[in-house]
């Protein structure tokens, strides 16, 4: 991995009934942007002109052909596909659906072959793009596939990171998921993440137990006693620095969360509610754990307001921070691990200032 001055942040266009369209052109329309980043859109320019002309956007669009022709510092658009394709806002289209799932398959296979540094995916409809050739609930599940590692959905704003141990599971099906191995491969991704992406050197992880008060010592349930805090022991005697399991209901209200790293929460409505709820519209849905580097704004299509130009585009401009931000930081820790010098010339350096 190189330093790039000038980072090339590869954008699929997700479901263009929807408001990603909208967030991803207000996004670049502040031209300061372009001086961080190259975006490259993989959509169609003739599209992303008409969306533009509906939003008054002041963007100026670049189409290429090619990604050997990406002008840097201009808002590129790769035309994946030249046919024109029907946009009615706010409307449950299959069809629509397909070109999300084209846009999304080209830019990830850009991704893999180096041709972009990171890859931010706009809001798609998880219903709409089920095919023959498609069959993943949604992003994440298809990019475990296609990159190496494990992917892991990490919540992000600021320095309030939670992860979880199931994500699109039914709750009913959320317990016997829960073995000593899932627990150990999520509590480790975590770790990893946070060393080499957020340049944390000695991360504190919580884990919060899946039932209310954390089983009560197994009155409620025997989860966290069986098989939660065993594994969560393992962990820590052997280095990793994890506590709990904590009773979720009082962890986020009390602001005890604010002496973690991370929290892992044991189910989807767990972790993201109070997550969306402390991160005011600014957060951010990164897939930890892969070789390569995913952000996503972390709300829908929104559908309900989509062609009224009133969305807020703050957080897909925040997941596209964030990945330049973690492409930087790996490239740190690859740095140091390769010369381990470097430690201890920045441990000086802060010790200095």
């Amino acid at each position: 991995m190189k330093r790039a001055e000038n980072i090339i942040v590869g954008i699929s266009i997700g479901d263009l009934n929807g408001i990603g369209s909208e967030v991803v052109l207000k996004t670049f329309e502040d031209s300061r942007m372009l001086e961080f980043c190259t975006p490259v859109i993989f959509a169609n320019v003739k599209i992303l002109s008409f969306v533009k002309k509906t939003f008054e956007s002041t963007s100026t669009l670049q189409g290429i052909d090619h990604l050997d022709q990406i002008i840097p510092g201009k808002i590129n658009v790769l035309n994946v596909w030249k046919e024109s394709v029907d946009i009615n806002f706010g409307v449950n289209d299959e069809h629509v659906g397909k070109y999300a799932i084209k846009s999304f398959t080209a830019a990830t296979q850009a991704l893999k072959d180096g041709l972009i540094d990171v890859l931010v995916t706009a809001p798609i409809n998880k219903y709409n793009i089920q095919s023959e050739e498609f069959k993943f609930p949604g992003h994440t599940d298809y990019l475990n596939e296609q990159l190496e590692g494990h992917a892991l959905m990490l919540m992000v704003q600021d320095n309030l990171r939670v992860g979880l141990l199931t994500d699109h599971v039914p709750v009913n099906e959320v317990a016997k998921h829960l073995t000593p191995a899932l627990i150990t491969q999520k509590i480790e991704t975590v770790r990893n993440s946070l060393v080499q992406d957020f340049g944390i050197n000695k991360p504190k992880i919580a884990v919060l137990g899946l039932n209310p008060h954390s089983g009560d010592n197994g009155v409620i349930g025997k989860e966290e006693i069986e098989i939660m805090l065993p594994t969560i022991k393992n962990l820590f005697q052997k280095g990793t620095m994890v506590f709990g399991p904590f009773p979720a209901d009082g962890f986020f209200g009390s602001n005890q969360y604010e002496k973690y790293d991370a929290i892992i929460a044991a189910y989807h409505d767990q972790g993201l509610i109070p997550f969306k709820t402390l991160s005011f519209g600014k957060g951010v849905n990164y897939t930890a754990g892969l070789n390569k580097i995913r952000t996503s704004p972390d709300h829908g299509t929104a559908y309900d307001i989509a062609g009224k130009g009133i969305a807020d585009y703050n957080s897909f401009k925040e997941a596209v921070y964030l990945a330049m931000d973690i492409f930087h930081s790996r490239i740190q820790h690859q740095e140091i691990t390769q010369n381990p010098m470097k430690i201890r010339e920045k441990q000086l350096e802060k010790n200095n200032r």
